[in-house]
């Protein structure tokens, strides 16, 4: 095994790249706001996965399946948020301890909630980091950033879908009978 340590570089450093030509106090903006959207994001997809592990009853399959979709969008979101730091100059953020404290919204308990309660803290967080996201896209536009503010218009559309898809789950219309849920 090889005993080569080098660091190339320092977490929470940021180098901008020459190729980019985004000057250094841009890029550490973009970078910070990036590693924010990715700590949420990764908050966001272990939730879900708890969520998709955890459901039970009369919709336990369709919901198993839309959450484990849902938990495959934060996931594939969280590499290209992680991505476009790195390509930035930035070191993204790593490791469950530093995500969690960096993460502007707080994750659910450890204990197993009713679909319903899951559900509606899935979506509240959805909610949250939309309003996030938001101020990210109007942040990357304002400082020049074109490419950071359309990958981040794309995400947005997705996180809006889901939110909308958990908004019409928590309707009170069910196939359930109303026996089934004293």
């Amino acid at each position: 095994m090889s005993k080569q340590e080098s660091v190339r570089q320092q977490a929470d450093s940021i180098e901008a790249s020459e190729a980019l030509r985004i000057d250094q106090d841009k890029t550490e903006q973009l970078v910070e706001a990036l590693n924010t959207d990715l700590a949420a994001t990764y908050v966001l997809y272990h939730q879900l996965k708890k969520h998709h592990w955890n459901v039970e009853g009369a919709e336990f399959l369709e919901i198993h399946e839309y959450l484990g979709e849902a938990a495959g969008d934060a996931e594939a979101a969280a590499d290209e948020l992680a991505e476009r730091a790195q390509a930035l100059g930035g070191v993204p953020l790593a490791g469950g301890k530093r995500l969690e404290a960096h993460a502007p919204v707080e994750p659910e308990d450890d204990d197993v909630y009713d679909i319903r309660t899951s559900l509606h803290n899935d979506m509240e967080m959805y909610g949250e980091i939309i309003e996030t996201v938001r101020d990210h896209v109007e942040l990357a536009e304002g400082l020049g950033d074109h490419a950071t503010a359309e990958m981040l218009r794309e995400q947005l559309i997705t996180l809006e879908e889901h939110a909308h898809h958990l908004e019409h789950y928590l309707e009170g219309d069910t196939l359930v009978l109303e026996s089934a849920t004293k």
